[in-house]
């Protein structure tokens, strides 16, 4: 698992509530590797989820940070979405 990967289960964690998460995600960090985030929380893998989110390292991490509006990136196309826009939504609820 690579460093990114790493890095962005411990924040997921520390950002989310997952008891008001109502379905399965996960984000692909290209060239990293993925997270799942469901209600258990955030951990490494490449299961099957409802909404399948997109974006390069630099990309993921500035949404992270705060310093990227999820909405914005996704308008911008640094963000690509598959699946459950409303899943998607939701996690960019959370995230920002």
């Amino acid at each position: 698992m690579s460093d990114v990967v790493t890095q962005a289960v411990t924040a997921l964690n520390e950002k989310l509530d997952t008891g008001s998460l109502n379905g399965t995600a996960k984000f692909v960090i290209e060239g990293e590797g993925s997270v799942v985030i469901d209600s258990e929380g955030a951990r490494a893998g490449d299961d099957d989820t409802d909404v399948t989110l997109t974006a390069n390292a630099d990309t993921f991490q500035s949404i992270l940070s705060g310093d990227l509006n999820p909405t914005a990136a996704f308008m911008s196309g640094k963000l690509s979405v598959d699946g459950d826009m409303g899943m998607a939504m939701q996690l960019g609820n959370v995230l920002a």
